[in-house]
Parts: C-alpha cells; structure tokens; sequence
C-alpha cells in the first residue's frame, strides 16, 4: 500500500513595500487597463533596502518552523531564480536564522519558475524513502526588469513555504506528472545582469506549447481526466496568462472555452498574484494558497497545477485536497502579509529598484526599512550580513 505525501502546511511573505500600478501607469501614460484589465495586476511588491530573497523565505519560513517543531525536518530545497550567489545556497543563511539543526542538508534549485516544483517532486521522493521525514521546501524570488521597459508592470516579490511530509494536512500531491522540455530563449538573465531578458510574445507562445506537450504526456502516463478536476493552479508570470493557458489547454482538449467556465477553474487562484506581482517561482503555490484561503469546501477534490519555467521546462501535476485541511490553513496571516505593505510613488519605487549594496568587498550597511523579523543588515568583506530583528 503506497503512503500519502504532499504539502502539510504553507506559509507566505511579501516585501515592505507595493506600488500601485496606477502609480505606474501615471508615470508612463498606459491607459490603467492595460494593467487592471490586459495582464490582470493592480499592483506589484517591492522589497526595501534591507530585504532580499532570503529575509523573505525566512519570513514564510519561521511559521511552519515554529507550529512544527524541527526534529522531523531534515531537508531543506531552496528554488529561486534571482540567486545572490553562485555558489552558496540561499537556504543555509535561512537555515541559521529560523534555527533548524545541524543535521540537515541544503541544496538550492534552479530553473527559472519551475523550480519549486522540482523542490516538491524531489521532496515526495526522499519522504517517500523515510515517511519518518519531513523536507521544507521553500521558493523565494524578485522579479526584476528594467525600468521603462515593457515587463516593468509585471515585477513582484514573494516567498512560499512548504511542509512536505507523509500524511498531509493540506494537499496530497499524485503521480503522475506530465513532462515536457523544449530549449527556448523566451526569458534569460545573463551573469553580468540584475535584470532578466524576456522575449514576451516567445514567451507566451512557449508557455502554451509547455501546456500542450505538458497535458499530451499526463494522459499518456494514465493521468486523470480534465473534467475532474475542481480547479486549475497555474504559474501567473501575469494573471491573465493563467485564463490564456486554461482556454488553450480546452481548447486543445476540444472543449467549449466558455468564459465562466474559466473564471470558476482559474478565478479563485489569482487574488494574491494580482496584487504582489511576479514571484517567479513562488507563483504557482501562491494560487494555491489563494485557491485554499476562498474557495467553498475543496475536500477530496483533485486540483490541477501547471508549472512551467522558461527556458523551458514545464510539469503538470494534480493534488488532491485532504478532509479537514481548513483547520490548517494561513488565511489571515496570508492577507495580513499583504495588507501590512506600505504604498510607495514612483519616484521612491525607482529609488528602491536601483538600490544596490557595492561590490568593492568594503563594510556597507543598508538603511533599516523592512518591519519585518529578518532583515539584510550589510555586506562586510563581500559577505551578505542578516540580522533578527
């Protein structure tokens, strides 16, 4: 008899900060609907000085560390595609802040906005090698691209947490996955940029053909049909490509693309996304998160995910929602996590995207912003400085 395994618990944090894209749209002079309306956002999450990928993963972090205890973690899977370094894990300075033990290994993962569910996946496989274990898997990003440039409005910031364990309180995750590779450059960010590059229309375009071979390869491995499914968690590099990626998928099932038929797969899924922005790899679970916080009773309903991560690789997978998972849920810490960001203009949002600590390898402190329990305290000697608060 095989065991159960998927998410027991998730958490999320967002930065200090959000800019309303009508802020943007003043500043430019696009018309409000090409953001409320066209890509889906009313505004996006920008990180203060001190904060950074890590003083975001530890924020998700720290609650799960502290309503399960850490003698059970023994894995840590970071993933993330705006790393600070190309050789330490981002994860071990998460590990000292939020006090997991010695005994545990830590690893970072990359590629692009799959990573995440490469975390999970590889997470089920060690639980499911000793369900004795539970593996935190955490995806933190900051989307970033250059001012004035067309993906400017689709910027963001967010981590996600997950408890992976045996018996989950949440989600039980399935097999199997459908699978699909293609070597694309859609979306890119070279060595020497802070910035990514994005192709947007090659990238729309190898997203749905991810979909495509994603879908094909599912069903081939014996996967569950589409009308099963309560709904539909898919990576929102913008929320209107989550229903562009659902009316593609039934249409190439030869379903009708009845407009409420999408918004009730894909509506509920979107609430946190529209309002933090792109968080890379942190988006898909963040539809999760907002599909468990508003949806009526999910019980024993299978859910769809389709992560995909330029470049490209792509998964799609289904999880069934486990009896009495609302007794575990975050859902007011999820919206006061948003809620508690301070509005900035555009003016100390361009200030805040161009903040850079210098690279001389000289003693450089940032200006103390975050309200947050971590903060990015400085750099010493070309070393990253984190601090408690």
């Amino acid at each position: 008899m095989s065991i159960s395994i998927g998410i027991h618990d998730l958490s999320f944090a967002t930065a200090e900060f959000v800019l309303p894209h009508t802020e943007l749209a003043a500043h430019n002079g696009t018309e409000i609907g090409k953001y409320h309306v066209g890509i889906g956002q009313e505004s996006m999450s920008v990180p203060a000085a001190d904060e950074d990928i890590v003083t975001m993963a530890a924020t998700a972090a720290a609650p799960i560390v502290a309503r399960h205890g850490t003698d059970r973690i023994r894995t840590v899977v970071f993933a993330t595609e705006s790393s600070i370094d190309q050789a330490k894990a981002a994860g071990v300075y998460v590990h000292s802040l939020i006090g997991l033990p010695s005994a545990t290994r830590v690893v970072e993962l990359k590629q692009a906005c799959y990573g995440a569910t490469a975390a999970l996946q590889f997470a089920i496989g060690l639980v499911r090698r000793d369900p004795a274990q539970q593996v935190l898997v955490i995806a933190s990003d900051v989307s970033k691209y250059d001012l004035d440039s067309p993906g400017e409005a689709t910027q963001g910031a967010a981590a996600v947490a997950m408890l992976v364990s045996a018996d989950p309180a949440l989600v039980r995750i399935e097999d199997p996955s459908g699978l699909f590779t293609a070597d694309v450059m859609d979306f890119w960010r070279p060595n020497y940029r802070d910035a990514a590059l994005v192709d947007g229309q090659e990238s729309i375009g190898a997203y749905l053909q991810a979909v495509e071979g994603t879908w094909k390869d599912y069903t081939e491995q014996g996967g569950r049909a589409l009308e099963e499914f309560a709904a539909f968690c898919y990576h929102q590099p913008f929320t209107k490509m989550a229903y562009k990626a659902h009316r593609h998928l039934l249409n190439y099932c030869g379903y009708d693309t009845d407009k409420d038929d999408i918004t009730r797969a894909i509506g509920q899924t979107t609430a946190y996304n529209t309002v933090t922005g792109n968080s890379y790899t942190a988006s898909v679970y963040l539809a999760l998160a907002a599909l468990l916080d508003q949806a009526e009773d999910l019980t024993g309903r299978p859910i769809g995910f389709l992560s995909y991560g330029s470049g490209s690789v792509a998964e799609f997978f289904a999880g069934t929602v486990v009896a009495g998972y609302r007794e575990h849920l975050r859902t007011e810490a999820n919206r006061e996590a948003i809620e508690r960001r301070k509005p900035v203009d555009y003016a100390e949002y361009r200030t805040l995207h161009e903040h850079r600590l210098p690279a001389d390898g000289g003693n450089h402190s940032n200006p103390e912003q975050t309200s947050g329990p971590f903060r990015l305290a400085g750099i010493s000697g070309h070393k990253r400085i984190y601090a408690k608060r």
